[in-house]
């Protein structure tokens, strides 16, 4: 969906430059941007995502009061290559010292990206995110999942307040026996349509893993406001016969559909808005510090963290069901399904083996308030491999400090981009009204 921006100009009235410029900008932001008619600084403006002034001038310092009344976010891209002209930086500080913020990007790579975040979060406002749960305070590993936040009434209420977004809770009870009762045959089928590599796996887990996807499908055909999808599937894999591993990478395939391991619906909106937004490649997984030491060696059954060649307090082992994680073919460099890791999920399940590429990262997550969003940079340096534990291959993370991370660190579920965007996140904490803060 297109971001809808009102161009604004000053009295006396717009000029030959004004129109010049912005006819630059429908053609720069054709793809991003609705562009609607121009009003001057001051008129009642319309249903929009933010303000944009193709064109600053000196009187802008003599209407201090008419920037402080507008209350979208305000968009100042003034030169002809789509980005605020150096000329206009003594304007921006001086709106930005009298408390009015103002977004001005430094290269149209960076503009596109802000539009395109204005347009996700017009979109949040009519999508819904679908989670299948029945009581998710019990079942396997209650003591653990009764801690987590997402799981209350305030986080839903609290995201929906932000976001706009509808929130849809199901029963996994009733989806799982739905999937188990779809016909083999079309479970067949439907797997002969795909290019899907896998390793050890039976007929069974295979078609298990399709009626899952058929019956996940069914249900997004149904709405198509469904913007995002979850599954309880660890605490209440006694539901179904599968995991949803494989629906997930399909349908994001299929359809771009944003996903939700554990039901986690703080990792789904950190995803979509980053993604969506951002266009880069995505996954969540759990984060196991070297520092953590025990804690997180008991948990993946393992004896000790791997070897790395130095500071190995700086280092962070990630995995998540005995892979790296749920990431989707367009994602990886390596991609395999292949048969369960952990105790908790029914023998016939499945989890897919898959790499990222070696190189630059980013890790985020919305924090509870929904009005900060925690990062840091870092690289993915290389794969662990133990085998016989719940880490048959994990992602080795280096960030700068540690120690700093370890102090904050907001939760053992962590989304990962690839590549570095601590510039990016912070034009998308003014978009969104969010505090970007770097963990170390």
């Amino acid at each position: 969906m297109k971001a809808r921006l009102v161009p604004l100009y000053f009295d006396p009235g717009r000029d030959a430059d004004f129109d010049r410029q912005l006819a630059a900008l429908r053609e720069l932001l054709a793809d991003q941007a609705e562009l609607l008619e121009p009003r001057p600084l001051g008129a009642a403006l319309p249903e929009a995502e933010a303000v944009l002034f193709p064109q600053l001038l000196g009187v802008a310092y003599r209407q201090r009061e008419a920037f402080q009344a507008i209350r979208l976010p305000i968009l100042l891209v003034t030169s002809e290559f789509g980005t605020l002209s150096m000329w206009d930086w003594e304007i921006a500080e001086y709106l930005r010292s009298e408390g009015v913020a103002t977004i001005g990007p430094y290269n149209l790579d960076q503009t596109r990206k802000i539009v395109a975040a204005l347009g996700v979060k017009r979109q949040l406002q009519q999508t819904k995110f679908l989670v299948y749960q029945d009581d998710p305070g019990q079942g396997f590993q209650a003591p653990i999942f009764k801690r987590f936040y997402w799981w209350e009434d305030e986080c839903t209420q609290r995201m929906q307040q932000k976001f706009g977004l509808s929130i849809i809770k199901r029963s996994f009870c009733e989806l799982g026996a739905r999937a188990q009762s779809l016909p083999d045959d079309l479970a067949d089928r439907t797997w002969r349509n795909w290019d899907v590599p896998c390793g050890g796996l039976s007929d069974r887990a295979r078609r298990s893993a399709a009626k899952l996807y058929l019956a996940v499908r069914d249900d997004l055909d149904a709405d198509p406001a469904i913007g995002a999808m979850g599954i309880n599937c660890l605490n209440e894999s006694h539901f179904s016969d599968s995991t949803p591993c494989l629906a997930w990478n399909m349908l994001y395939r299929e359809r771009g559909l944003i996903w939700g391991c554990e039901a986690d619906t703080l990792a789904m909106v950190t995803k979509y808005v980053l993604h969506k937004s951002l266009g880069a490649p995505i996954m969540m997984t759990n984060m196991y510090p070297f520092l953590l030491g025990n804690a997180a060696l008991k948990h993946e059954r393992i004896e000790s963290f791997p070897q790395v060649a130095e500071e190995p307090e700086n280092h962070i082992l990630v995995a998540h069901c005995g892979y790296m994680g749920v990431i989707p073919q367009p994602f990886a460099t390596e991609w395999t399904l292949r048969k369960k890791v952990l105790a908790i999920v029914d023998q016939n399940a499945v989890a897919i083996d898959a790499r990222l590429p070696v190189g630059d990262i980013t890790l985020a997550k919305l924090l509870p308030t929904m009005d900060r969003l925690s990062m840091t940079e870092g690289q993915l340096v290389g794969y662990a491999h133990f085998p016989g534990s719940d880490c048959l291959n994990g992602g080795v993370l280096r960030v700068r400090d540690g120690r700093k991370f370890m102090q904050r660190l907001g939760s053992h579920h962590y989304l990962i981009l690839v590549g570095h965007h601590a510039v990016d996140l912070g034009f998308l904490g003014q978009v969104f009204g969010m505090a970007v803060e770097e963990m170390c």
